[in-house]
């Protein structure tokens, strides 16, 4: 059976994710508290219920799953209401602010048998997917760091810093990536524009095995750049997501015991084109469907939410 399907904050991203899941599932409703987000998606999915009230949507008991695209302070009241009312939720990234309440919804999915999927995007993109390959394959020997820059003369946030907006990004594949939670986590920033919100942070993390991970967020930088590098012993292997086609490319250089370097041939791998977010809404569904690990997906989520509160705790102190 299709899922019915609600999608609510329809500003930013939840147009995107309302393309997605009208072609993939039963578009049932669409909610948002402002007419200007909701009246466009509403002529162009009439088929949709409309509605500003979430307790109305919340209260159709055909509908099977709730996708959350609302500004991140509300995404833990939401997704607790629509996990109270036995829907499936799908919330965009952070799912949480706090450690406590990503551990509350893990516990309500699990103990009402449902899906709780946060939407970390680039864990579904092929390049990250590729990455994980290289890594779990041991290509690039034992794994040393793992350093991004997530940078751009963008959108200044003011209701979010550039950690919680942009970081989460780069640590949910560090996370993906390492397979480990961080024992040591710090950051400093600096706010220029909104007080107290934080538009250049540089972030570093030590894990139990000794692998080491660096994060630069910026809106406040001249350039445009999604870049993740990850250093082996072996070979080293970069994801630069402005590439068009060079997506992933692998570098067989390294340095040996003695300090000497070594250098060999640069190989791109073949990376899928497909949508990243079509892939993870498609996976969202596979999960509603039984398939996958649900307390795995739940579970990573909260892993990166703990990280958060860890480098948040070391940017405000």
């Amino acid at each position: 059976m299709t899922p019915r399907t609600g999608v609510v904050g329809l500003n930013y991203w939840g147009p995107n994710l309302v393309r997605n899941f009208d072609g993939l599932a039963e578009l049932a409703w669409l909610c948002d508290l402002d007419d200007a987000h909701l009246q466009p998606l509403a002529a162009r999915f009439p088929h949709a219920r409309a509605t500003n009230d979430f307790a109305e949507m919340l209260a159709d008991e055909t509908l099977d799953a709730v996708v959350i695209a609302t500004p991140v302070p509300t995404h833990y009241a939401l997704a607790k209401q629509a996990l109270e009312a036995g829907k499936h939720v799908f919330v965009e990234k952070p799912p949480a602010m706090r450690a406590v309440e990503i551990d509350e919804l893990v516990q309500l999915a699990d103990d009402g048998n449902r899906v709780l999927m946060p939407g970390h995007l680039l864990l579904y993109h092929p390049a990250v997917l590729k990455l994980k390959e290289l890594v779990a394959s041991g290509e690039l020997g034992d794994v040393l760091c793992v350093y991004g820059n997530r940078v751009n003369l963008g959108i200044v946030r003011s209701n979010e810093n550039a950690l919680w907006s942009l970081g989460v990004h780069d640590l949910s594949v560090i996370l993906y990536l390492l397979d480990e939670d961080p024992d040591f986590a710090t950051a400093q920033g600096s706010w220029s524009i909104h007080e107290g919100v934080e538009d250049v942070v540089f972030c570093f993390l030590r894990f139990p095995s000794g692998k080491i991970a660096h994060m630069h967020l910026s809106w406040l930088d001249p350039h445009k750049m999604r870049k993740m590098t990850v250093v082996g012993r072996e070979k080293m292997a970069v994801f630069d997501d402005m590439e068009p086609e060079r997506k992933v490319t692998v570098y067989e250089k390294r340095a040996d015991s003695s300090g000497a370097i070594a250098s060999g041939d640069i190989h791109i791998p073949k990376v899928a084109t497909t949508e990243p977010l079509r892939l993870e809404c498609e996976y969202f569904l596979e999960l509603i469907d039984g398939k996958h690990d649900r307390a795995k997906v739940a579970q990573d989520g909260a892993r990166v939410v703990r990280a958060l509160e860890m480098l948040t705790n070391s940017l405000s102190g």
